[in-house]
């Protein structure tokens, strides 16, 4: 089993270079155009679009979830996944609507250059932490935390995805998103037929398992997450540099539709990996881990295919973080010229980054989702206000206030989490790590959007009173 194990990642590895172009120009390597000028179709847009957002860790994440907390657990993942819908909105408005080139020139336009420094700081974190998170992922496969094997796959990996994304970019990544995303699909396929085709598995059970008498132990956290997905969904996907890079490539009705079929396929997939860990968290001995225990239920051969699919994942979420990454650095905060050679640099950096974050950060996945999250919620208010609503006359005040209240709730999130600090316990009685983060993220939300309103109110200009009048007088 080893060997058809490690047959089967040296043809995906060799598969990943023979599909990825080499970009001569930086129009193929930032903005994933073709030589020919060609841009990509629905089918490539939607499996790019998904691939990119079904991290390893996100389905590892998803099946811990429903292993601890049942079903509602894995809604609550899932819940993030509406990102694609809100994600697809803001495109709309800010692209198609506003007429801008990227985030940066919108937020620039209205915030000016301070209000692109505190998007770009809190995206470049969100990327080297996707790095980070998804070789973690890979390591937690191959051994313990620390072992030969575990540092071993973390670094090939690394080096494998870091080759074929120099090669081409953007361009590189959305021609192996497909590869990857096809491969990725034959194997939840399968996983999932041999999880429902088990004599153990029962429908009533799942659906069941954050219910009845279990729920005070072991559900309520899966529908606090829910809470808290609820309200970091809208600003969630802004964040997200290779969600909106996707964005900004093919043509309206091409772009939009990506982001409406790639919601329901990435929940879909979501709520599957989330049915192992539900399986397992229902039939699990005492103390037994998730792993263990679907290695004992499925069997090796489900284990193995469950692995090379979070595999695939990570490979695939690599390779697009890095070319983000380059685009980021280069293109959009144009730190270096923009040619092919600063973007490859760019990617071994962030690589490097990401394993300099893994060897030092946190080893708690879902942390990576939660602290992210809550940070990019100050960005909340400015899709309501000003890319939704429209609205240009929003100090800047209104949106450095925002910035430090949602940094301050991810820094005591995380320290609350981590046990560096007992602060909200004492003051609010809430003890569970997600009750905390509802807090906190309810908090922000209200703090953010009250500062913009505060802001327009105080910042009104002479036309909008004006305006205001006839719509009255209307």
């Amino acid at each position: 089993m080893d060997l058809i194990f490690t047959g089967l990642l040296i043809v995906l590895a060799g598969a990943s270079f023979v599909f990825a172009p080499r970009a001569i120009y930086t129009n193929g390597f930032f903005k994933g155009i073709a030589p020919n000028g060609r841009v990509p179709g629905i089918v490539v847009l939607t499996l790019s679009q998904v691939t990119t957002w079904l991290f390893a860790r996100s389905l590892l994440t998803a099946a811990v979830l429903g292993f601890y907390y049942g079903i509602a657990g894995g809604l609550a993942y899932a819940a993030y996944y509406l990102s694609f819908i809100s994600g697809g909105a803001i495109i709309r408005s800010i692209r198609f609507r506003h007429g801008a080139r990227n985030i940066q020139d919108f937020l620039r336009e209205r915030f000016g250059r301070g209000g692109v420094v505190c998007y770009n700081i809190v995206i470049a974190v969100r990327l080297l932490s996707e790095v980070f998170a998804n070789l973690l992922v890979i390591g937690i496969i191959f051994g313990e935390t620390g072992s030969n094997g575990y540092l071993l796959a973390i670094v090939l990996l690394a080096f494998a995805t870091l080759g074929y994304s120099m090669l081409g970019g953007l361009q590189a990544s959305l021609r192996t998103d497909v590869f990857q995303m096809a491969a990725f699909l034959v194997l939840f396929v399968v996983v999932l037929a041999m999880l429902f085709t088990m004599d153990g598995w029962s429908w009533q059970a799942a659906l069941g398992s954050s219910s009845g008498a279990e729920f005070a132990t072991r559900g309520e956290p899966g529908w606090i997450l829910l809470g808290v997905a609820a309200l970091q969904f809208w600003s969630y996907p802004l964040h997200d540099p290779v969600m909106m890079d996707r964005g900004f490539i093919a043509d309206r009705r091409t772009t939009l539709a990506s982001f409406g079929h790639a919601a329901w396929i990435s929940i879909i997939c979501i709520l599957g990996f989330s049915m192992l860990g539900v399986f397992a968290g229902l039939n699990a001995m005492e103390g037994e881990a998730m792993m263990s225990a679907l290695s004992r239920m499925l069997g090796p051969l489900a284990l193995m295919l469950i692995n090379l699919a979070l595999i695939v994942s990570a490979a695939s979420t690599l390779d697009s973080t890095l070319s983000s990454a380059a685009k980021l650095s280069v293109a959009d905060m144009g730190l270096f010229p923009v040619t092919v050679k600063n973007g490859r640099i760019a990617m071994v950096l962030f690589m490097l980054g990401g394993l300099l974050f893994l060897f030092g950060g946190t080893k708690d996945l879902y942390s990576a989702v939660a602290v992210s999250g809550t940070a990019s919620m100050y960005l909340a208010p400015v899709i309501f206000f000003s890319v939704w609503l429209g609205k240009t006359n929003i100090p800047g005040w209104s949106y450095y206030l925002s910035f430090i209240t949602a940094l301050a709730g991810a820094v005591l999130y995380y320290t609350e989490a981590g046990g560096m600090s007992n602060i909200l316990g004492p003051l609010s009685g809430l003890e569970h790590k997600y009750a905390k983060l509802l807090l906190i993220s309810g908090f922000i939300m209200v703090l953010g959007n009250g500062y913009f309103l505060l802001g327009m109110l105080f910042n009104r200009r002479p036309h909008d009173l004006v305006n205001e009048s006839r719509q009255e007088n209307t």
